[in-house]
């Protein structure tokens, strides 16, 4: 009997077989930001003070938890802007996540060349971080690591403290700001 066998779902490969991979061709970029678009995400504001005392802050979507143990989340801030060497200072940043009545907060903090925070309203977290009032939730976070990859840097925080409390998210899709329509889900069944 012999010792070789077929695996299942196909034959066996030997390592004096292997192919070379196939040549992909490099994808446009505006034609990838569409694809990557048409994955629905909420909208947080990610806030920091600088080391001259001055609040920063900018809208993001690029947000996500990263673990639970430690309690970690990651943002992605373009490496090109001017925020990133602030975030890159700082011990502490705030993510702010919005609900659907604060699009124009959003709208405010995704232009520069003004003072994003003229007429905000705004309290001091950890670090100084500023929270803002009637977000869907806050998490405060100590710096934990920053990443490069690619034209952005992953920033990467230890939450310390979160609050959060109930609303609609303000939510973006296909390049526009969407709502939830109420439906009933898989679980109304149950």
């Amino acid at each position: 009997m012999s010792s070789d066998r077929t695996q299942p779902g196909g034959p066996s490969q030997t390592s004096s077989a292997a192919a070379d991979p196939p040549e992909i061709s490099p994808l446009d970029a505006r034609h990838f930001r569409r694809a990557c678009s048409r994955f629905a995400s909420g909208i947080t504001i990610v806030t920091v003070v600088g080391s001259d005392g001055v609040p920063h802050g900018m809208t993001a979507s690029s947000f996500s938890s990263v673990s639970l143990n430690p309690p970690l989340i990651l943002v992605c801030v373009g490496s090109g802007t001017k925020l990133i060497d602030i975030f890159r200072e700082a011990s502490h940043f705030g993510v702010n996540i919005l609900s659907e009545a604060q699009r124009s907060l959003s709208q405010q903090f995704a232009g520069s060349g003004y003072d994003r925070f003229a007429g905000v309203t705004w309290r001091a977290g950890l670090g100084g971080a500023p929270l803002f009032p009637d977000v869907l939730g806050t998490i405060e976070c100590e710096r934990y690591e920053i990443v490069s990859a690619g034209d952005h840097d992953i920033l990467i925080g230890k939450a310390m403290q979160a609050d959060y409390r109930e609303g609609e998210p303000l939510v973006h899709f296909g390049s526009q700001y969407r709502g939830l329509e109420p439906s009933p889900g898989w679980w109304s069944n149950l």
